[in-house]
C-alpha cells in the first residue's frame, strides 16, 4: 500500500487537494471535521493507495465534495472558517514526501480586489453545485478543439 501523490492549494472559502492517480477504481473519500481520508486502486496493476491527512483547520464535511477523472481525484474541502488562510494543509509542520503545493493554481487571495473575486465566485459556484462524483462534465480532452489562434497567420518572408 502506497500513499497517492497529491497537490493542494488554498482559496478564500475552500482548500483543494488533487490526488494524482491515473485510472483510479474503488475511490473512497472520507471527510471529517479535522481529517480527510482517501483510498483507491490505481493504474493497470491496481496498486492500493491510501492517504490520511490531519487538516490544518476544521472543514465543513457536509459541504466538501470530490470528483474523479481518468487522471486524478480532485477534492473540494469547504473551510469551516472562510477567509482564513491556511499556510499549510496539515496540522503538523512535518514535510510529507507525497504532498506538494500546486503552484499552478495557488493564488494569494488575501489582498484580492473585488474585480478578481468575480472569477473566483464563478469557480466557487461551480464547485458548490457539485453533487457527487458524476455530476460535473468530463473535462478530459477539453483542449482538443483545433481552432485557429489569432497569432496563427502566415509570417512574412525575411529579406
Amino acid at each position: 500500500m502506497h500513499p497517492a501523490t497529491a497537490k493542494w492549494y488554498d482559496r478564500r472559502d475552500s482548500v483543494f487537494i488533487e490526488f494524482c492517480v491515473a485510472d483510479s477504481k474503488d475511490v473512497k473519500v472520507n471527510f471529517d471535521k479535522t481529517k480527510c481520508g482517501f483510498s483507491c486502486l490505481g493504474g493497470t496493476d491496481n496498486v492500493k493507495h491510501e492517504n490520511e491527512i490531519d487538516l490544518f483547520e476544521a472543514i465543513d464535511e457536509n459541504e466538501s465534495k470530490h470528483k474523479r477523472t481518468d487522471r486524478s481525484v480532485l477534492c473540494y474541502l469547504r473551510k469551516a472558517q472562510p477567509g482564513k488562510a491556511w499556510p499549510r494543509l496539515t496540522k503538523e509542520k512535518a514535510k510529507l514526501s507525497w504532498l506538494s503545493v500546486d503552484f499552478n493554481n495557488w493564488k494569494d487571495w488575501e489582498d484580492d480586489s473585488d474585480e478578481e473575486m468575480g472569477n473566483f465566485d464563478q469557480f466557487s459556484d461551480m464547485m458548490n453545485n457539485m453533487g457527487g462524483e458524476d455530476d460535473l462534465p468530463d473535462l478530459d480532452g477539453a483542449d482538443d478543439d483545433e481552432s485557429a489562434d489569432s497569432d496563427d497567420e502566415k509570417m512574412p518572408d525575411l529579406e
